[in-house]
């Protein structure tokens, strides 16, 4: 199974291993999907990334880091799961500035279906080599919230 990179189907996967909490129903959380894509892990999560081919709309090396419990949001993450998190992010770092040479990254979390999040609720960074010669080299994740087509129709309130 390949994973889908786009704004409908943001590719699904991830591990569970005997000690912690894993859903059935979450693709996040399916060993064999894990298997395909898992470029390098540690105590309690993965990365994962195209590994090789590059989806249409993909920048080469975007991938997810996922901890394996399986847990809705960031929030909801231990102090040890965010600690190693970022200790794999860093590890991902030089992995990815070694094999495609970015020019910086963009990271991200989902929180909620209004930011974008879809089930599985289960918890992901994303992680985005960031290019010069890309067609949106300087927009970044702020660019497209700060659109006026992305403005609030607020009810003045009387005080």
């Amino acid at each position: 199974m390949n994973f889908y990179w786009n704004n409908v189907e943001i590719f699904h996967c991830h591990l569970s291993n005997n000690k912690k909490p894993m859903n059935n129903d979450c693709l996040f959380c399916n060993q064999e999907i894990l298997k395909k894509e898992e470029v390098m892990r540690n105590n309690s999560c993965v990365f994962l990334s195209s590994k090789g081919y590059n989806p249409e709309g993909v920048l080469e090396g975007a991938g997810v880091i996922i901890p394996f419990a399986h847990k809705a949001t960031p929030f909801d993450l231990s102090d040890g799961e965010v600690v190693d998190m970022f200790n794999l992010l860093k590890e991902v770092k030089k992995y990815l500035d070694e094999k495609y040479e970015p020019s910086g990254y963009t990271l991200g979390w989902n929180i909620g279906k209004v930011s974008g999040q879809i089930t599985p609720f289960h918890v992901h960074l994303h992680v985005m080599p960031r290019y010069d010669d890309e067609p949106l080299a300087g927009k970044g994740v702020r660019h497209f919230l700060k659109q006026k087509s992305n403005s609030r129709i607020k009810e003045v309130r009387e005080s």
